[in-house]
């Protein structure tokens, strides 16, 4: 299989190396000449086989949108293409119009796995018909994590279903490492009593019900900087936890932990930041890359 990568950050680059290392060969454009394959979107149309499958991975809104018409124009009937950025769920209902008014597919992926999906590989959330999901399967079996396939990777439902289910998994997201930041902050008002913050993090780590991936990044961050004396306690948010406050009001779903962790973000771009943020900050930073502000 032969497919074409558009957007090569730190996700992107990634995904190719991860794809390549399972047998599909993909061809990478990006704007940056010195990551990408080819000069052009064009050239990279123009260089895959038919049926072509071209996946999209640059940011959310205007970027994602001109990158689809411009493939609208370069692709042709029965080609594919797959959005697996951070898009707004609402966004897929006009991309697929655009492509399908020219017979060409279109899948909606969510992807979550951050700079460490290389090594361990991605979740994904895939919205679209079964047919266009069973061209595309052999990709998503080579980026998602080893094990059962269930496990790591699921058909949501139509078009649109795959960003609206990683945009709740983002707001879940806000809410753990809200508490998990709070937690930080109330251990160290102790500091009298407990002696081994970091420590008490690790301890966690195994056979507790609060054990996850992100309470391992947790530990990371606190044993590279026990105190989080070098970040600031700004913390951005990327969208998806508004999208999902809009969802929640939008069919009267009660979400006060998801909302509290959303305004918390708020608050902190107020001010220095508490060190509950500066813990949600230098969590975004481990699983996602993103920029921290220096104390």
């Amino acid at each position: 299989m032969h497919i074409g990568l558009v957007g090569l950050g730190k996700m992107g680059n990634n995904m190719r190396a991860r794809l390549r290392d399972k047998g599909i060969e993909v061809t990478g454009y990006d704007a940056n000449p010195a990551v990408s394959d080819v000069a052009t979107l064009a050239d990279l149309a123009a260089g895959l086989p038919g049926p072509r499958i071209v996946w999209v991975m640059v940011p959310a809104g205007d970027i994602t949108a001109g990158v689809i018409e411009e493939l609208s124009k370069e692709l042709s009937e029965g080609d594919l293409v797959i959005d697996g950025g951070n898009s707004k769920f609402t966004s897929d209902f006009a991309n697929e119009k655009l492509l399908g008014d020219k017979g060409i597919k279109y899948i909606d992926a969510g992807v979550s796995g951050g700079v460490w999906g290389k090594e361990n590989g991605y979740g994904l959330m895939v919205g679209g018909s079964a047919e266009n999901v069973a061209l595309a399967q052999p990709i998503f079996d080579a980026l998602r994590p080893e094990g059962p396939r269930e496990e790591g990777f699921v058909h949501a439902g139509d078009t649109g279903a795959g960003h609206y289910a990683k945009m709740v998994h983002n707001g879940i997201e806000y809410a753990i490492m809200q508490a998990y930041g709070e937690g930080y902050e109330l251990l160290e008002a102790r500091s009298d009593l407990i002696k081994d913050v970091p420590g008490t993090f690790k301890a966690w780590q195994r056979g507790t019900v609060v054990r996850s991936w992100l309470l391992e990044l947790m530990v990371l961050a606190l044993e590279s900087d026990p105190k989080l004396a070098e970040i600031s306690g700004y913390v951005e948010d990327s969208g998806e936890g508004r999208w999902t406050l809009e969802e929640a009001i939008n069919h009267a779903v009660p979400m006060p932990t998801i909302s509290a962790s959303i305004f918390a973000r708020f608050v902190s771009r107020q001010g220095e930041g508490s060190p509950t943020m500066k813990a949600v900050a230098a969590l975004r930073n481990q699983f996602g890359g993103h920029a921290v502000k220096k104390a």
